[in-house]
C-alpha cells in the first residue's frame, strides 16, 4: 500500500508540472535564504569577537575606584599561579591627542586625533594579545622611542612606519614617538583608537614611577572569563571586568538579531507552504471521482489520507534538498569570496560566514513539517469523502 500511496502521489504531482516546479522552488528560495542568512550572521558574531580578542585582554583587573596602583610583583605572580590563567602583565593605560606635523616642503598638512594609549611589558604583551607586530617590534618598544598603531588610526594621520608623531596627554605632557609598526584586527572600534608603547615610555610621558592601571589576564578557555573575573574579584580586592561583560550587550543584540532574522525568512518558507496546500486542494477537487472508486474499492481512509500527505511531503522535500544545496553553495562562495563592509558602521571589515551543521539540521526539520502540516488539511478533507455520495 506504500508503494501504492507513492505511486499515486507522484502522478499526482507530475499531472500539474509547472505549479509543483513552482511550489519547490518557492520552499528552496525560502530555506536558501534563511541556512544562508544564518551562516553570515554565526560569522559575523564570531568574527567580531574573535577579532576583538586579538587586541583585548580576557579580564582587566583595576582598582576599584579607578585610580593608579603600585605594581607588586607578588600579586602577579599569585594571579598568574592559578591553573585557568595563561598570562598576567600589568599594563598603563591613558587617553591623549595623537598628531602629525604638517611638512609644507613635502606639501603635508597636519592631522591629529584621539588616541587610546596602552603601556604594555613587550615581554609578556605577546603572551595577552595575538598581534604579531609585538612580537616583531619588541626590541623597539623597549627602547621607548617607538609606537605601534591600529591601522585605521594610521590612516586618517597619513602616517606609514618609520613617520614621527607627537603625542599629547591631559596634562599637556608631549613626547614624539617613531611608529615602528601597524596592527590590524577587523574591528575599528580598536583599530581606529588604540596605539601601544612600553609602559615604561608611558610612566616617563604622563610623568608618574612604578604606577600602573592594573593587570590584564590571558585565560586557557576564553569563555571562563566570567566566572574567573568574579573569583579574582574576591581574591585580589580588584575590579576584574571580563571581555563578556565589556562586549555583553553587542553579542546578545547580534543574538537577538539572529533570531529575528531566521523568524521573518521563516515567513517565506510558511508562503511557500500555502503553495503546496493550494496544489493538493485542487487536486483533491479534480480526483474526486478517483478517490470515491478507490474508496468503493477498499482503500482506507488512512491509506487516502497517506496519498495526499506523502504528495505534501514530496513536494516539500524537495523544495527542502534543493534549498539546503543551494544555502550551501551561496554561503560556501560568501565564505571564500568575503563581501567587503565600511568598518566604521559594521565594526568589522568583511561580511565573514560560519557554517553551523544545527542550522541546517533545524532548518529542515521546520520546513518538512511546514509542508506537511499544509497537507495536513487537504489530506483530511479527501479521506473524508464518502463512495456513496461520490459515485451517485
Amino acid at each position: 500500500m506504500t508503494n501504492f500511496a507513492a505511486f499515486l502521489a507522484f502522478r499526482h504531482i507530475r499531472r500539474r508540472p509547472l505549479q509543483s516546479i513552482l511550489t519547490i522552488l518557492g520552499v528552496a528560495v525560502g530555506v536558501m535564504a534563511l541556512v544562508t542568512a544564518l551562516s553570515l550572521t554565526n560569522g559575523f558574531i564570531d568574527e567580531l569577537i574573535s577579532s576583538t580578542l586579538k587586541a583585548t585582554p580576557h579580564v582587566t583587573l583595576v582598582p576599584f575606584d579607578g585610580s593608579p596602583m603600585e605594581f607588586d610583583e607578588g600579586q602577579q605572580g599569585a594571579i598568574a599561579f592559578r591553573d585557568d590563567v595563561k598570562a598576567v602583565s600589568p599594563f598603563l593605560i591613558t587617553q591623549a591627542l595623537i598628531s602629525r606635523r604638517a611638512n609644507a616642503n613635502l606639501g603635508i598638512s597636519g592631522r591629529q586625533g584621539f588616541v587610546q594609549i596602552t603601556g604594555i611589558d613587550p615581554d609578556i604583551a605577546t603572551e595577552i594579545y595575538s598581534l604579531d607586530v609585538l612580537e616583531e617590534q619588541k626590541e623597539a618598544l623597549h627602547a621607548g622611542e617607538s609606537i605601534i598603531l591600529g591601522s585605521s588610526l594610521a590612516r586618517s594621520l597619513n602616517v606609514f612606519t618609520g613617520d614621527k608623531v607627537l603625542v599629547s596627554d591631559i596634562e599637556s605632557n608631549r613626547k614624539f614617538y617613531t611608529v615602528a609598526g601597524t596592527f590590524r584586527v577587523g574591528n575599528e572600534i580598536i583599530d581606529g583608537v588604540v596605539a601601544f608603547v612600553s609602559i615604561a615610555s608611558l610612566q616617563e610621558l604622563i610623568e608618574v614611577e612604578n604606577e600602573i592601571s592594573g593587570y590584564h589576564v590571558q585565560l586557557t578557555n576564553p569563555d571562563d572569563a566570567n566566572s574567573v573575573a568574579a573569583t579574582l574579584t574576591s581574591e585580589q580586592g580588584l575590579f576584574a571586568n571580563s571581555w563578556q561583560n565589556l562586549f555583553g550587550s553587542l553579542i546578545t543584540q547580534l543574538r537577538l538579531q539572529k533570531i529575528l532574522i531566521a523568524i521573518v525568512i521563516y515567513l517565506i518558507i510558511i508562503v511557500a507552504a500555502m503553495g503546496i496546500a493550494n496544489i493538493l486542494v485542487l487536486t483533491v477537487a479534480e480526483k474526486t471521482q478517483e478517490i470515491g472508486i478507490l474508496r468503493a474499492l477498499g482503500t482506507s481512509r488512512q491509506s487516502i489520507m497517506r496519498i495526499f500527505m506523502l504528495e505534501g511531503f514530496i513536494l516539500g522535500g524537495a523544495g527542502t534538498v534543493l534549498g539546503i544545496l543551494l544555502g550551501l553553495g551561496l554561503s560556501l562562495y560568501f565564505k571564500f569570496q568575503p563581501f567587503p563592509l565600511p568598518g566604521d558602521i559594521y565594526l568589522i571589515t568583511q561580511l565573514p560566514v560560519e557554517l553551523q551543521f544545527k542550522d541546517f539540521l533545524w532548518v529542515s526539520v521546520l520546513s518538512l513539517v511546514i509542508s506537511i502540516i499544509a497537507g495536513l488539511l487537504p489530506a483530511r478533507r479527501a479521506s473524508g469523502l464518502e463512495p456513496a455520495e461520490i459515485l451517485r
